[in-house]
């Protein structure tokens, strides 16, 4: 399981990148300019039904940060990925 950790809580087992990258998340719905404010960090996206936030050189700690930040302002997440590095062979 090299440059991965195990994230914890139940369903299936789950890995979270060490290094930084480039990231998409997903979430429920159009967010308003306030959720917005929330993920200044982040490129947002307005989508009809979802809302796009993606990130360059995030690391482990900067994705919980987000995720803790989805849960609290009480959205719902669809997808976390890491999006392929451009660069690679």
């Amino acid at each position: 399981m090299t440059g991965a950790h195990k994230a914890g809580g139940p369903g299936p087992e789950r890995l979270l990148p060490v290094g930084g990258g480039e990231f998409e998340i997903r979430v429920r719905g159009r967010v308003g300019e306030a959720f917005r404010e929330a993920f200044a960090e982040l490129t947002v996206v307005l989508r009809p039904a979802e809302t796009v936030l993606t990130g360059d050189e995030l690391d482990q700690g900067t994705l919980y940060v987000v995720l803790e930040r989805i849960r609290a302002l009480g959205l719902e997440l669809l997808e976390l990925r890491q999006l392929p590095d451009p660069e690679a062979p």
